[in-house]
């Protein structure tokens, strides 16, 4: 069977590395690229330089933020895209308390206050049960001090001006999954039925026990699912 081009796109703070082991999982049926997508502050740009890149026809998956660059990836090139995996992500714009909340950290940062993921953060991204867990705290901390202040600011103002998308929703009519963890405290599980009730071939998947880093917390769970999106 030959390998399906699949485009991988990262969350917040987040490299290559949040996808580790859906690569490994996915090999034998996926020739995988994962961008880095910190160095531009709008969506647009950051779609942009993703199609620059990807193949003429790709598979597509967003992972948190990656997901606002996979819809504005949809809006400029629809033709392009076989099938879309959207990971506990949300097609609905910041409310204005996120909004207030993203500003007075794009500040604190430049006032040179970034400290990447700290501990007091986990609690609101990952499952209780994987707090301690350094399979999936490591890399989240290692990510973000990676990308850095700079990186962080880029991807705070690029999410702050992203569009809606609810509208969008009804034309995705290519084979799509939603996979979302259920305490998903970041982009809550509401979000995710929405996206699927509106879109015209979604599959749901609700991951148990799980918080917002679903690739990381239940990552056989989520290879699975891409496994089945991809061959399906």
């Amino acid at each position: 069977m030959p390998s399906t081009p699949l485009v991988l796109l990262p969350g917040l703070l987040n490299t290559r590395r949040v996808y580790e082991h859906q690569v490994e999982a996915l090999q034998d049926i996926a020739d995988i690229t994962i961008p880095e997508l910190w160095q531009d502050d709008t969506i647009g740009a950051m779609a942009d330089a993703v199609l620059a890149i990807a193949p003429p026809r790709f598979a597509l998956g967003g992972f948190s933020m990656g997901g606002y660059v996979a819809f504005e990836m949809f809006r400029r090139a629809p033709a392009r895209i076989d099938r879309i995996a959207l990971i506990d992500t949300q097609a609905i714009p910041d409310s204005t308390e996120s909004r207030t909340r993203r500003h007075a950290l794009i500040e604190q940062t430049r006032l040179g206050r970034f400290h990447g993921v700290h501990s007091t953060l986990l609690p609101q991204i990952i499952h209780p049960s994987r707090l301690k867990d350094s399979a999936v705290v490591q890399p989240i901390v290692d990510m973000a001090k990676e990308i850095g202040a700079d990186g962080f600011v880029n991807q705070q103002q690029a999410i702050l001006g992203r569009a809606d998308s609810r509208p969008l929703l009804v034309e995705i009519e290519v084979p799509a999954v939603v996979i979302v963890g259920r305490q998903d405290m970041a982009t809550p599980l509401p979000r995710s039925q929405e996206m699927a009730a509106d879109i015209a071939n979604a599959q749901l998947v609700i991951l148990e026990e799980c918080g917002h880093v679903s690739p990381l917390e239940r990552p056989a769970e989520v290879s699975a699912a891409l496994r089945r999106w991809l061959t399906q």
